[in-house]
């Protein structure tokens, strides 16, 4: 059974949002404050949390980067729940490592199909158990181990999050070939869930960022402008 923690400072939110997820077959804890969530966190294995933006004492951006800086935790799945609607909440959350928002009111069914489509895109990024060659994908300096789950970068381990090695992964598997946002939307975050193209953008920054010397001037990850993106072998 899926472990799923909710933090928020509403007391009528996290049980609703506790209700209706433990309805579709999740085991669920809350929290109502950064402090106590991050205590959990350190205790006990989560497959998923869901982090309100606004909080008592440590807020919801810096403990998304707490949770993102962790090598315990880099790679927890991170649903945004906010009030705050204006689009640059929206990218300042995703750029903390959040790989969803929702903003408040929400649906309750919005909110389970989101969770469940992370959920399976977090098991789908894991590595299949395949021979150490097959395993192991090479891209100039970078060497993606898809056994391990590890990327480095002239022998940099690189940390990222179950969305980002996904993303990554898949233009690594398909070199010199350009892949605009809607396609990568399907291939990497799937169908069966809205999310906003922008999305797409933030990880990439956030990928170059990471592996990158130079983000401005990307070595591997390359824009072809108005078109998409690929990594040239």
């Amino acid at each position: 059974m899926k472990k799923i923690l909710v933090i928020d400072d509403e007391a009528d939110i996290v049980e609703l949002i506790s209700y209706n997820l433990k309805k579709e077959g999740f085991a669920v804890d809350s929290s109502y404050n950064g402090e106590d969530a991050l205590k959990k966190i350190k205790k006990n294995k989560y497959d998923l949390v869901i982090l309100d933006l606004m909080l008592p004492g440590i807020q919801g951006l810096e403990l998304c980067k707490m949770i993102r800086n962790a090598p315990n935790t880099s790679r927890l799945p991170i649903i945004m729940l906010t009030a705050k609607g204006e689009e640059f909440d929206k990218v300042l959350g995703l750029e903390m490592g959040a790989d969803d928002y929702i903003t408040k009111p929400f649906s309750t069914r919005e909110l389970a199909a989101r969770t469940k489509a992370i959920l399976r895109r977090a098991e789908k990024a894991e590595p299949a158990v395949e021979s150490a060659a097959s395993g192991i994908l090479k891209v100039r300096d970078m060497v993606i181990d898809k056994e391990k789950y590890t990327v480095t970068v002239d022998t940099r381990q690189i940390k990222l999050s179950a969305t980002e090695f996904k993303l990554l992964l898949y233009l690594a598997e398909r070199p010199n070939k350009i892949y605009n946002r809607d396609r990568l939307l399907d291939a990497v975050w799937g169908s069966d869930v809205y999310v906003e193209p922008r999305t797409v953008d933030v990880h990439i920054r956030r990928l170059r960022v990471k592996i990158e010397k130079d983000p401005n001037n990307p070595k591997y990850i390359k824009t072809m402008r108005g078109i998409g993106y690929l990594i040239e072998s």
